[in-house]
C-alpha cells in the first residue's frame, strides 16, 4: 500500500483491510511512517517514533487490529517509552509500566508507534513548547494547531494516522479538533480510567479521548477504552449498546438550545456566527427543534475563572514538585516555561480552604448545567469564538501574567469549552462548517447531559451523513504528491 491509498481509509476501514488479508499490520506501519516523514518537517506534530512492539497476532479479532496509532506525550504511560509532558523538567523520563489506558489500546489491536506534541504540562490551548517547538496547523502553517492535544490533531488532519489519543481538561481535544477540521469527543467524567497512577487529573477536569477524521472511529475506540478500573474515584454508567452502533441510529427530533455568545463577555466573531447560523439551518432541515437559549453557569464568570485557576494551578504545583523531586531537577526557568512557572508559584499559594471553595464552585456549575439538560437534549455552541489564531498569539505579554492572569487569558479565548470539563459532562466538536473567506475549518460544539455520549454519537453520525467532511483536506496532506510512496 502507498501513502496515497492509506490516507483514503479511516481506522475502521484499515482494520477491515487487515482482517480481510488485503494488507498486513507491518505494511500499514511502514506506510504510516512514510506519511509521518512526508509531513513531519512542516507541521512538527510527532515528537518521537519507535518500532511498534505490539503488532497483533495473525487472525486477531480486535476491532482496530493493525491500525497505526499515536499517543499524546502526557497522561498515558507506555512501558519503556518516554513521556516528557512537553517539558524540559521531564525530559528523558521513561515509563516503567503501561497505564490502564495503554493496556486497553493494546487490547484494541492498535499499533502505537510514536507520541505527539503537547503544550508543556498540558497547560495551554496552543501547542508551542520550548522543548519541541511549535506545532503548525496543516490548514495554514502560520496558525496554531490548538492545544493541548495539538500534535495529535495536526497528525490526524495531515493524514499520518486516522485517529490519535488526546486529553481534555479545558477543551484540549475539542479545540484542536475545531482548529484542524476533525471530530473530537470529550467523554463524561469517569468514562475512561486515569489509573493506576492517578485517581483523577486536575481534580476531575481532565479526561482521555481521541481526535479522528470520522465519527465511527471515535465511537469504536471509546467502546474499547471505556469502563472503570479498580479504585477509580468516578463511575459513568456503561451504555446499553456499543457507541459504534449509535453512530448509525436515527437520533429522532431533538430539542437543541443554541448559545451563540459565550459566558464571560468575549464576542463571537462574524465568521463563526455565520457558521453557527448555517449549522442551525442544517439541524432544522433534519427535523430538530432548535431555539436560542440563555444558560446559567451556576457562578459568575470571575468566580468561575478564579475557581479554575485554583484547581488547575494547585494540581500543577503538586505535579511539578513530584517531577522535580523524582528527577532531582530545579524548578526555575531552566526547566519550566514562563507561564508554567507562574502557575506553579500561584498554585503553591492556594490554601486548603481556597481549594475546597473551588470544588464547591465545580459542584455549583455541574448542578446548574444539569438543570439545563432537564429540558433540552443538547446545547449547541461554537467550539471557539474565533478562527485559529496565529502562532505566538498566546505568548504576547505572557511574561507579565501571574497564574490567575494566564488562566483568565486561556478561558477568555475558550469560554465555550471549559464549563463542560468543570461539570464533567460530555461534549463534542464537529467540523460541520468552514470559513467562506479563508477555507479554515470551524468547529461546532454539542454538549449533552451526564453519560449521554450515545445521543451525541447519534447526532454526529447524522450530521456526518448530511454534510460529509472527511473529503476536505488541508494544505499539508500526506496524500498529496505521494503516488510513489
Amino acid at each position: 500500500m502507498k501513502v496515497s491509498g492509506y490516507v483514503c481509509f479511516d481506522a475502521v476501514g484499515l482494520a477491515e483491510l487487515v482482517a480481510g488479508g488485503e494488507v498486513t499490520p507491518a505494511e500499514l506501519l511502514a506506510v504510516a511512517r512514510d506519511a509521518a516523514e512526508l509531513v513531519g518537517p512542516r507541521i512538527n506534530a510527532v515528537v518521537e517514533t519507535w518500532p511498534a512492539d505490539d503488532a497483533p497476532d495473525a487472525g486477531s479479532s480486535a476491532p482496530l487490529a493493525g491500525v497505526p496509532f499515536l499517543i499524546k506525550d502526557i497522561g498515558v504511560s507506555m512501558a519503556g517509552r518516554r513521556m516528557e509532558m512537553g517539558s524540559r523538567l521531564a525530559a528523558g523520563l521513561v515509563a516503567r509500566d503501561d497505564s490502564s489506558l495503554m493496556r486497553r489500546f493494546r487490547r484494541a489491536g492498535l499499533m502505537t508507534f510514536g507520541r505527539t506534541a503537547t503544550s508543556e504540562m498540558a497547560y495551554s490551548i496552543t501547542t508551542e513548547s520550548v522543548l519541541y517547538g511549535a506545532t503548525h496547523n496543516p490548514w495554514d502553517l502560520k496558525r496554531s494547531a490548538g492545544g493541548s492535544s495539538g500534535g495529535a490533531a495536526a497528525a490526524v488532519a495531515a493524514g499520518v494516522v486516522p485517529l490519535a489519543h488526546g486529553t481534555d481538561a479545558a477543551g484540549s481535544l475539542r479545540i484542536p479538533a475545531a482548529y484542524n477540521g476533525l471530530f473530537g469527543m470529550k467523554p463524561t467524567r469517569g468514562r475512561v480510567s486515569m489509573g493506576p497512577d492517578f485517581d483523577e487529573v486536575f481534580s476531575g477536569l481532565a479526561v482521555h479521548g481521541s481526535v479522528s477524521r470520522t465519527v465511527r472511529d471515535s465511537a469504536v475506540l471509546l467502546d474499547q477504552i471505556s469502563g472503570p478500573e479498580p479504585g477509580d474515584p468516578y463511575f459513568a454508567q456503561q451504555p446499553s449498546r456499543p457507541y459504534a452502533e449509535e453512530v448509525t441510529r436515527d437520533p429522532g427530533s431533538l430539542r437543541i438550545g443554541v448559545l451563540g455568545q459565550a459566558w464571560g463577555g468575549r464576542r463571537t466573531t462574524p465568521p463563526v456566527s455565520d457558521a453557527l447560523s448555517r449549522t442551525v439551518r442544517l439541524l432544522e432541515s433534519l427535523g430538530h427543534r432548535v431555539e436560542e437559549v440563555t444558560v446559567g453557569l451556576g457562578a459568575d464568570w470571575e468566580e468561575f475563572v478564579l475557581a479554575n485557576a485554583r484547581l488547575l494551578t494547585a494540581n500543577l504545583a503538586a505535579s511539578v514538585d513530584g517531577l522535580a523531586t523524582a528527577l532531582d531537577r530545579p524548578v526555575d526557568t531552566s526547566t519550566l516555561e514562563t507561564v508554567t512557572l507562574a502557575g506553579y508559584h500561584y498554585g503553591q499559594r492556594v490554601s486548603g480552604p481556597q481549594f475546597v471553595d473551588a470544588l464547591t464552585i465545580r459542584n455549583r456549575v455541574a448542578r446548574g448545567l444539569a438543570r439545563f439538560f432537564d429540558t433540552h437534549d443538547m446545547l449547541l455552541t461554537p467550539t471557539l469564538p474565533e478562527l485559529p489564531v496565529p502562532l505566538g498569539t498566546y505568548a504576547e505579554g505572557a511574561e507579565a501574567l501571574d497564574g490567575l492572569g494566564w488562566i483568565r487569558r486561556v478561558l477568555d479565548r475558550s469560554p465555550f469549552t471549559v464549563p463542560f470539563n468543570v461539570a464533567g459532562t460530555p461534549a463534542m466538536s464537529i467540523p460541520v462548517a468552514a470559513d467562506t473567506g479563508t477555507g479554515l475549518p470551524i468547529g461546532m460544539q454539542f454538549a449533552a447531559g451526564h453519560g449521554c455520549e450515545n445521543l451525541l454519537y447519534r447526532l454526529a453520525g447524522q450530521l456526518e451523513q448530511a454534510g460529509p467532511w472527511a473529503g476536505r483536506t488541508p494544505t499539508v496532506w500526506a496524500g498529496a504528491g505521494s503516488e510513489h510512496r
